[in-house]
């Protein structure tokens, strides 16, 4: 990934450095497994924890002779170590390293991924706290529909990536699975102890069945963990997008001093983190898409899976983790706007209580659908009212409107109405909600 999406945390965990660093450790506790059971004096083991190294650029020198990356990485560290270097790698295919390795830097990645998470669900929680009154309206299909909170709003994003992290969590479980099983997975050269040891020091569990490789399907469900984050600060970046529109304009992304939004419009301030936020998703679902190819390999092993794995491990977790603190950055700095948000309620003139009218209407007797056709009637007067209106506020509100219609005076009456035309009842029960959301 490109360093403008880069966290060092991140990024560290795909170093050569760390990557060969890990396969050293792999090497050395198959060896200490191999010590234990009499197949390998301990001056070998000795000698490899006292002396072996690797030097990145020797391994990138040789591998272009080689052709190979890991003969490369032991022939490197041979040098360091002498005769004893005989025992390392004794009994192993390369995908014992490579798979191995692989499943640690991805759960040590996720680790990051998860704490990334839990940050910016704190920082949801926070604000939707905050604004867990703020009435605002809701809309579907882009229209204006009930009256909500802005709390409301923010809880359920908060909601949806507790969901996520559980999500991430068993993912997190399924990929933590190591294999030392030898050529096709047999144990053929080696016993199980030896596979058993290297994990339990690398905090994995043992494959079930490994073949040459850990099965891809273990791989695939960690990147669609990744993708279904992804998706959800998408939806999370497309929401503050369309509050920060200028006709809208209820919230928007912190515009620091010195910002410019535009080289040709000096009064522009636009959404260019969540937009970048839902680009980067696309890249997310993508990778996932590719993973899912890499399940179906040939027979016990071929390596059509392991160009791809080179570029989405990394590039998939540096991606994710730079969304979740750029999101993290967003919801922490989001202006909200209260007094935008109530001149958008009273856009329609009280048309949102619509709904309210047709459930008392039908509550009093009414045929629903006398009561839909006689509420749709005065609805859509008022719609046309306000479409053409040059000054609006001469146009008529619903409940003025409402309340001078013998209709509804004689089927609800007059205190009925007024309890209708009111906020109350979409506030109700948002603290039921929040005690559900944030226990």
């Amino acid at each position: 990934m490109i360093p403008r999406y880069t966290r060092k945390e991140m990024a560290q965990i795909w170093t050569d450095e760390s990557r060969f660093k890990i396969w050293l450790e792999i090497e050395t506790y198959a060896l200490e497994a191999m010590v234990a059971k009499g197949l390998a004096p301990q001056s070998a083991l000795d000698a490899v924890i006292k002396q072996a190294k690797f030097d990145v650029a020797r391994i990138n020198e040789l591998e272009r002779e080689l052709k190979h990356d890991v003969i490369a990485f032991l022939t490197n560290v041979s040098e360091s170590v002498g005769e004893s270097s005989r025992y390392l790698h004794l009994g192993l295919t390369s995908s014992d390293v490579l798979d191995t390795c692989l499943s640690v830097q991805l759960t040590q990645a996720t680790d990051l991924i998860i704490t990334g998470v839990k940050a910016l669900l704190e920082s949801i929680k926070q604000r939707a706290l905050e604004h867990k009154l703020t009435p605002c309206i809701g809309r579907s299909h882009g229209i204006h529909a009930e009256p909500t909170t802005f709390g409301l709003k923010l809880a359920l994003y908060y909601a949806e990536l507790q969901r996520h992290l559980v999500r991430l969590k068993a993912a997190r479980e399924d990929i933590a699975v190591g294999a030392v099983s030898g050529p096709v997975g047999t144990f053929a050269h080696l016993g199980t102890y030896v596979e058993a040891h290297v994990c339990k020091r690398l905090g994995l569990k043992p494959e079930t069945v490994s073949t040459q490789v850990i099965q891809r399907d273990h791989h695939a469900r960690i990147f669609n963990a990744y993708a279904e984050v992804g998706a959800t600060l998408e939806k999370l970046a497309i929401e503050v997008r369309h509050l920060q529109r200028t006709e809208v304009r209820e919230a928007e992304e912190p515009f620091t001093v010195g910002q410019k939004g535009s080289s040709a419009m000096p009064h522009k301030r636009n959404p260019v983190l969540s937009e970048n936020v839902t680009g980067l998703a696309r890249l997310l679902r993508h990778w996932a898409g590719a993973a899912l190819e890499n399940v179906a390999l040939w027979h016990e092993r071929d390596i059509s899976h392991s160009s791809v794995e080179r570029v989405i491990g990394p590039d998939a977790t540096i991606t994710l983790d730079f969304m979740l603190h750029r999101m993290r950055s967003v919801i922490d700095g989001l202006v909200v706007y209260p007094e935008n948000m109530q001149r958008n309620l009273d856009l329609t003139k009280g048309l949102y209580y619509s709904a309210q009218l047709l459930v008392e209407l039908a509550a009093a007797g009414t045929s629903r659908d006398e009561a839909y056709r006689k509420v749709q009637a005065i609805s859509m007067q008022l719609w046309d009212e306000l479409s053409s209106a040059t000054e609006r506020s001469k146009v008529k509100s619903l409940a003025e409107r409402i309340q001078a219609e013998k209709f509804f005076v004689d089927k609800l009456g007059s205190e009925k109405l007024a309890q209708i035309f009111s906020l109350d009842s979409y506030t109700e029960y948002v603290d039921e909600i929040f005690r559900r959301v944030f226990n």
